[in-house]
């Protein structure tokens, strides 16, 4: 007898889900950045992941990546994984990816940015098993508005972000360092032939 536990169910509604939410993205905006990567993970974290892809088709919610005028770059201290990310989370019922974006920047930073469109997204392919779903993790490009050092204020409601700093070099442990500063370096050159 074969034994159902509901995650080929789970795995092929997330797929639909994350199917609409990267078409949503392609038809929302011109052009972005894409990249791909994959993760093997635990039966209990897929089945985590795969629940957030089913609910909204992100499996880590939405992020900012937030400049200064210098090109300086905010990134916050995430303790969880013990780096350097860009702000951003999970997406609450209602929320479409930039509100969640948004809220996530107010209390991971406690700044406010000029929203400019879509910076990123990157597919994230998940397996564990035999099982295997994706989902989308956009990052939402946006210009502080404020960018006083001593502005940053971080009220985190998770506990997870420690702090928030800005950086004209990133550190060597910043998670997805080569595509952000990929993204810099495109937005500085198409800014310096303005």
């Amino acid at each position: 007898m074969t034994t159902i536990d509901g995650l080929w169910y789970l795995t092929d509604m997330a797929d639909q889900r994350a199917e609409r939410a990267y078409h949503g993205l392609r038809e929302a905006y011109e052009e972005f950045f894409e990249f791909e990567r994959s993760r093997r993970v635990s039966r209990d974290r897929f089945r985590t992941l795969a629940e957030r892809i089913r609910d909204c088709g992100a499996p880590y919610g939405a992020h900012t990546i937030v400049y200064r005028s210098t090109g300086d770059l905010l990134l916050v201290r995430h303790e969880g994984v013990d780096m350097w990310v860009l702000p951003g989370g999970e997406v609450d019922p209602g929320e479409d990816f930039r509100d969640a974006a948004e809220r996530e920047l107010r209390e991971e930073a406690g700044i406010g940015a000029d929203y400019q469109g879509l910076a990123m997204v990157t597919r994230v392919e998940i397996g564990c098993e035999d099982y295997s779903t994706w989902g989308v993790l956009p990052v939402f490009a946006a210009e502080a508005t404020e960018t006083d050092p001593d502005a940053l204020d971080v009220s985190d409601p998770d506990g997870e972000i420690s702090s928030a700093k800005w950086f004209d070099t990133l550190p060597e442990d910043t998670r997805d360092r080569a595509a952000i500063e990929q993204w810099r370096e495109q937005v500085l050159a198409v800014r310096g032939s303005h």
